[in-house]
């Protein structure tokens, strides 16, 4: 039998209980289990913090694997590498002899590789006849491939934890946004209300939050800063709904001063009573039957437009009254003013108004000027060139497609 021979480090970490219950565990390994080591490579990286390593000590099992003839490893074949120090050296971006021993020590400590010394303290194969690896002796990788499950669940859990923190960042900055444009607003139109206090309640739980905060700490943020908007929402509510009986009140007192025994409607009823119908072009009365106006649904605006139910009454929009409320508040948030928002009431009904004023809001980073924007639709609308169904479905294919 041929026998390759490999000096191996000077020096030897005492074994612990730790290192022989890692070995046991690998020399345990059911038959053929097998993982792509370089996959398995990258879970390791993710969750290299829960596992006790630094990046300098991947860098090492990163060259280690590079020594695995095959991209799988599996029980099948032999799990043990045996390079000298130089070969070692290169393969780790020139990293020294003294520190390569330290990284190859953390690697052991943590269960992700073991030593399988020869006799002699030396790294080496025997080979047999056909020139086969019959036994090799230096650092097994047979514990990296024994806890393939728990790395990829831990960095599976690691992954989640991230996206979440990342949505609940978005999350934070959106209501963030919204609380800073409300109480602007709110004070723009001396609407009545505790401001101040809320706001400083708001840059309170907003300078709390560190630089790199945590999924517990930017969740608890998020709850403080949605129960604020809501304390805002509902202080706005019934600032617009007293606005709402004042006008209907004064709506009112017009009506009864302006009555007359002969109202209007019976003058231009008399006036109209002798004309003939109006008739009906054959051509559009068929196409008009062939394309139905359909109406658009309340459920189809809010999964279009979920940021509009924020300011619904309770944080929660039931039906078209809902809408309206909310819509009111949206576009004094956006800055629309009360006249144009009236003008597209009238030329456009209140709930295609809501609905696009729920549009604009969905869509309000990338529109520069909301009140403009709205103006130019209301002026669409009142020649018959536009309603809000092409809007919506436009926002409803987005997040179809993730867009």
């Amino acid at each position: 039998m041929d026998t390759t021979y490999v000096t191996t480090p000077v020096g030897r970490r005492p074994m612990t209980l730790a290192m022989m219950l890692t070995q046991r565990k690998a020399s345990a390994l059911p038959k053929g289990e097998s993982r792509n080591k370089w996959k398995l490579f990258r879970s390791v990286c993710e969750a290299r913090r829960e596992l006790e390593v630094t990046d300098r000590a991947l860098t090492v099992l990163d060259a280690l694997l590079t020594f695995l003839p095959e991209d799988e490893m599996s029980t099948s074949t032999s799990l043990v590498v045996f390079p000298s120090n130089v070969q070692l050296s290169i393969r780790a971006r020139g990293m020294t002899p003294a520190t390569l021993r330290r990284h190859l020590a953390m690697l052991v400590d943590a269960g992700l590789i073991a030593r399988k010394d020869s006799p002699n303290g030396k790294r080496y194969a025997r080979r047999g006849r056909g020139g086969e690896i019959d036994e090799a002796f230096g650092f097994n990788l047979a514990p990296l491939l024994a806890r393939a499950e728990e790395i990829e669940r831990l960095a599976a859990r690691i992954q989640l934890d991230r996206e979440r923190l990342r949505i609940a960042k978005e999350r934070v900055s959106i209501c963030r946004r919204d609380i800073a444009k409300l109480i602007s607003a709110a004070e723009l139109e001396d609407a009545p209300g505790d401001w101040a206090p809320l706001y400083v309640q708001f840059r309170s739980v907003i300078d709390s939050l560190p630089r790199q905060a945590t999924l517990m700490q930017v969740e608890t943020a998020l709850r403080q800063l949605e129960d604020i908007r809501t304390a805002i929402v509902n202080q706005l509510e019934n600032h617009v709904k007293a606005q709402n009986i004042c006008a209907n009140e004064s709506q009112r007192e017009r009506h009864i001063q302006d009555s007359d025994p002969e109202s209007h409607f019976e003058i231009e009823r008399s006036r109209n009573h002798d004309r003939p119908a109006p008739t009906v072009n054959v051509e559009d009365r068929k196409s008009a039957e062939d394309n139905p106006v359909r109406p658009l649904s309340l459920a189809a605006v809010l999964q279009a437009c979920p940021q509009v139910g924020a300011y619904g009454p309770g944080g929660t929009i039931r039906n078209w009254s809902d809408l309206a409320s909310a819509s009111s508040i949206v576009r004094t948030m956006l800055g629309i003013s009360n006249s144009a928002f009236h003008d597209a009431v009238a030329a456009m009904g209140a709930e295609s108004a809501s609905i696009v004023t729920a549009c604009i809001l969905e869509n309000a980073e990338r529109i520069t000027s909301p009140g403009g924007y709205l103006r130019s639709l209301t002026l669409k609308a009142r020649h018959h060139s536009f309603t809000p169904a092409p809007m919506l479905h436009a926002l409803l294919r987005s997040r179809d497609t993730g867009g």
